[in-house]
């Protein structure tokens, strides 16, 4: 700043001195001593008193507010932080106003910057999960374009290898394709009766090969009539418990046990599925339904799967007005719950 309180406190201090001074011609039969003395005093009085008033009521709040500036003109707007002030109540309003906008700024900042972060992730994700069954069926391709291929034997055993692989990528894209329009709010849910036994048992048909495979018994629970009609999308909801179950499947020992429970909680549906499998360790919960987030890599690898599965799940839950929960211990086996809308007709 150009100006500051000592000087502008010295300039107006000067001229009352000055004004004092001529005033005191006026006055007739004055000692010789007070043409000197009441300036001298009028000025220092004036001169302190000013200086104060300017210093901490007003260039002291300006210079907060240049600070400011300065910081937002060089992104670091981490460092502003609010300051008690005694100034003009203009310029407090104004300080506040430059500390709100800058920590609004900052929130969207570092908003940018983890969506940033987000969509490296994703993208290193998405290349090597898509790497990998497309380098298997381009190596069986390959060999049987190299001469593999007139043995008939090697030839069908790398070509079931090869769509088996084929098949693996079409489900990830798919469960892509999936999780992006219901992030992006592309998918309506068609919500209508949903008979929620019926769907469960049609899913125990469709995995029994599965789990007679492991000797995993697949049970419903329930205390109320065999049908129970929630309100849900159908096709959706059936996604849902076909993911729970076959990772309830996949993730337990021989010879265990998936419980479907359900239990009326008034106008509530509670839905548990529960196994007695390896569990989760508590460190992974809270990021099990990011996508392609695994919680042993290698067994995830060796099982199969999209890594897709629990984010279809969650999103689809959430888009029922209801949450996942998921309580685990390990080597006791896992838990997850939410709630449906019970159908009551009119």
């Amino acid at each position: 700043m150009l100006l500051n309180s000592k000087g502008l406190a010295l300039i107006l201090a000067a001229s009352i001195a000055v004004i004092i001074g001529a005033s005191l011609l006026l006055i007739p039969e004055l000692p010789a001593f007070v043409f000197w003395l009441v300036p001298v005093i009028c000025f220092g009085a004036s001169y302190i008193l000013i200086n104060v008033v300017l210093e901490f009521l007003f260039f002291k709040e300006l210079r907060n507010i240049y600070e400011m500036f300065e910081k937002i003109r060089k992104n670091d707007l981490s460092t502003i932080k609010p300051k008690r002030t005694y100034g003009h109540s203009s310029l407090n309003q104004i300080q506040q106003e430059i500390y709100s906008y800058a920590h609004v700024k900052q929130s969207e900042i570092e908003e940018l910057k983890q969506m940033a972060k987000f969509r490296r992730q994703f993208l290193a994700d998405v290349s090597h999960e898509l790497k990998t069954p497309i380098f298997a069926a381009q190596g069986f391709v390959h060999t049987l374009l190299d001469g593999a291929i007139d043995d008939m034997a090697i030839r069908m055993k790398f070509l079931k290898k090869a769509a088996k692989n084929l098949d693996g990528l079409d489900a990830l894209v798919q469960d892509l394709l999936t999780v992006s329009h219901m992030e992006a709010g592309d998918i309506t849910m068609q919500f209508e009766p949903t008979d929620i036994c019926e769907v469960i048992y049609e899913i125990f048909d469709q995995l029994e090969e599965r789990a007679a495979k492991k000797g995993i018994d697949l049970k419903l629970e329930t205390q109320e009539p065999s049908k129970i009609l929630v309100l849900a999308d159908s096709q959706r909801i059936h996604q849902v418990f076909v993911n729970l179950i076959s990772n309830a499947i996949k993730y337990s020992d021989e010879n265990g046990q998936v419980v479907i429970s359900l239990a009326i909680n008034k106008l509530k549906l509670d839905v548990t599925v529960k196994d007695n499998g390896i569990g989760i360790p508590p460190e992974h919960l809270n990021r099990i339904f990011e996508r392609f987030y695994r919680v042993d890599k290698s067994r995830s690898k060796a099982q199969g799967g999209t890594g897709l599965g629990l984010s279809i799940v969650k999103h689809i839950v959430e888009a029922h007005g209801s949450e996942v929960k998921v309580v685990s211990n390990v080597t006791e086996g896992s838990s997850f719950s939410f709630e449906l809308d019970l159908f009551h007709s009119e």
